[in-house]
């Protein structure tokens, strides 16, 4: 075999890739000829640039995508079954381990300052399905693919239908839990799962739409919000209402509330702080 027909050794290439333009950082799930599996090895690498992002006020939008033909397959299963052998005295150890890193990166999007919005193109399957969910936007190309298939394999989707069940109703993440199949995008998008639903070739027009946007607020009003969204959607309605209220009070003596108010009041386009 030549080296020009040689396979590529991936061992060899980052498992992310992590590119900023104007505002906007890509973190780009780079094990494509595997559908991007969320192995050890790429959540903890997900999880370090989660971290950098967080300070970086250079930031104000992220954006998830995943190299290759598909988003992102979920648990690198051969790595769960490697170390998964019953004479394995350290088995359940690891077992445990790598899902409390994967949830911690997971809650770690919700808490980033800034809005992440998921690339999606492909499959988004099990791990895969609950990274889409647990990002605060989510545009998917047309023939795009959902599922929770865990229970074909013996694995149920539990910490995926965390994510799943807090975007979608009640017995839709059921039916994807116990039946294993796929849904489409159209159905993704009318079962509130993600925001948008476009042709491949129009993904990065539609996502660039939402940076615009959002790159157009105040960095510090969208963070605040943020972080206030989180902090109240699972409450109790009285004390979501008490917790809403006081994180209002306070935003509106910030200076950008004080500027918009006063850009709104003479009509003239507001000049951020933040």
């Amino acid at each position: 075999m030549n080296e020009m027909n040689a396979p590529l050794d991936t061992s060899l290439q980052p498992f992310l890739l992590s590119e900023s333009s104007d505002g906007v950082a890509t973190l780009t799930l780079n094990r494509g000829d595997r559908f991007n599996p969320l192995s050890q090895a790429m959540v903890a690498a997900l999880q370090a640039e989660l971290d950098r992002l967080a300070l970086d006020t250079a930031v104000r939008v992220v954006i998830i995508a995943g190299s290759g033909k598909g988003f992102c397959a979920g648990h690198d299963l051969k790595e769960l079954r490697a170390h998964a052998e019953p004479p394995d005295p350290h088995g359940l150890a690891w077992q445990q381990e790598l899902f409390d890193a994967c949830s911690r990166m997971m809650l770690s999007l919700t808490r980033l300052p800034q809005p992440v919005i998921a690339r999606v193109h492909g499959i988004a399957t099990a791990a895969g399905c609950q990274l889409v969910s647990m990002c605060d936007l989510a545009v998917a190309g047309e023939h795009a693919r959902f599922a929770l298939p865990g229970v074909n394999v013996g694995v149920f989707c539990t910490t995926p239908a965390v994510g799943v069940a807090r975007n979608v109703a009640r017995k839709r993440a059921m039916e994807m839990l116990l039946t294993g199949e796929t849904i489409d995008a159209r159905t993704a998008l009318s079962w509130g799962l993600i925001n948008r639903v476009v042709p491949e070739s129009e993904l990065d027009a539609a996502i660039a739409r939402f940076t615009d946007i959002i790159r157009a607020r105040s960095a510090t009003v969208v963070a605040l919000g943020k972080r206030a969204f989180y902090g109240q959607i699972e409450r109790d309605i009285e004390g979501a209402y008490t917790f809403a209220g006081g994180v209002m009070a306070c935003n509106v003596l910030e200076p950008d509330a004080r500027e918009g108010i006063d850009a709104f009041l003479g009509k003239r386009a507001p000049r951020w702080g933040g």
